[in-house]
């Protein structure tokens, strides 16, 4: 069945930037592993992603799982791949010279058992952290799949789709960086993740990426530390090739009207679609601020900078969460 004529996933009911991701994920036909199979909204997404034929799906869940039509069960315990993933485990982890007893415990974890898969190139990418946390979630794919080799570091972003009612509703949708795992970035590392932000936006949404680096302050309207801390990520993201501009406000770097009179001369404020926050304080509560407030749909948090996808979710997410990130892991696994 086609991703866009299942009545559950209809094109009356998503975004269009989100319906754009899913046709283009459906056409990859790329295998992605939910690693927590035994959640009923991740058993429900699986059986909606199989049937719409969004990705080829597998599940992590004890034998005997009732699995949707289509979905494939890996349990940890009796899965034919538990020789070659304790194997993986053990290149995965060689500086900690891990015992044979401590992999065959470790890949019982169905996170780490799931990023082994990817590492294995049994999987294309994975998801999890429906019932677990970030902090597990992103351990189990740093660990096990580590970072790409061109990536200074690892960080997330969301992308945010505004709704139709929204009064200068980007049409493609916008995303966030680094709202959910880098806690205090440098300012050299706050360069590093607008390139990386940068390109998930080319990737996912197919924009031309402009790079907004937001702060208090807008052009020097304001002195002090953390002023001159954006200022310098500028200059490392400018270095880097990118269409970037900074210190802004988020008002300058969004509205084209308030740019005019604050940043004047500026080829990203008012048309910004890439926004770069100066910490995870100011990242979280933005994002929620959109989504709550705003009526945005957010979608991730995002990781980038792996060698291959995983990809983290709330664990208040519903199915339809889940099925946007099977389409993002699998857009996100044609490029890695």
């Amino acid at each position: 069945m086609s991703v866009l004529s299942d009545t559950k996933m209809g094109a009356a009911d998503i975004p269009a930037p989100l319906i754009a991701l899913r046709t283009r994920a459906a056409k990859l036909q790329k295998h992605i592993v939910l690693s927590e199979g035994t959640d009923p909204r991740v058993l429900e997404a699986a059986a909606q992603a199989s049937e719409a034929g969004l990705a080829r799906i597998s599940i992590v869940a004890p034998t005997g799982t009732a699995a949707p039509d289509g979905v494939t069960v890996h349990d940890p315990a009796t899965s034919p791949h538990r020789a070659a993933l304790i194997t993986a485990f053990l290149e995965a982890r060689a500086k900690k010279t891990p015992t044979q007893e401590q992999a065959e415990a470790a890949i019982n974890d169905p996170l780490v058992f799931a990023a082994l898969m990817v590492r294995a190139g049994l999987a294309d990418g994975t998801i999890g952290g429906a019932t677990h946390t970030t902090s597990d979630t992103v351990r189990a794919a740093l660990q096990m799949i580590g970072k790409g080799p061109n990536a200074g570091m690892v960080s997330s972003f969301f992308v945010m789709v505004m709704p139709d009612y929204h009064p200068t509703r980007p049409e493609q949708g916008v995303v966030f960086s680094d709202c959910a795992l880098v806690i205090e970035p440098s300012a050299q590392e706050l360069g590093m993740i607008a390139v990386q932000a940068a390109a998930s936006a080319q990737q996912l949404l197919g924009v031309d990426p402009k790079v907004a680096m937001l702060s208090f302050s807008t052009k020097g309207s304001a002195q002090h530390p953390n002023v001159t801390k954006m200022t310098e990520a500028t200059e490392h993201a400018k270095a880097a090739g990118l269409s970037v501009d900074g210190e802004l406000q988020f008002d300058a770097a969004f509205v084209p009207e308030v740019a005019a009179s604050k940043a004047q001369g500026s080829a990203i404020a008012g048309q910004a679609n890439v926004f770069i926050f100066p910490d995870i304080n100011a990242g979280n509560i933005g994002y929620k601020i959109a989504q709550r407030i705003g009526g945005a749909s957010a979608i991730g948090p995002i990781l980038q900078g792996l060698a291959a996808p995983a990809n983290d979710l709330s664990r208040g997410c519903s199915t339809e969460d889940i099925l946007d990130m099977i389409a993002v892991t699998a857009v996100q696994a044609d490029a890695s």
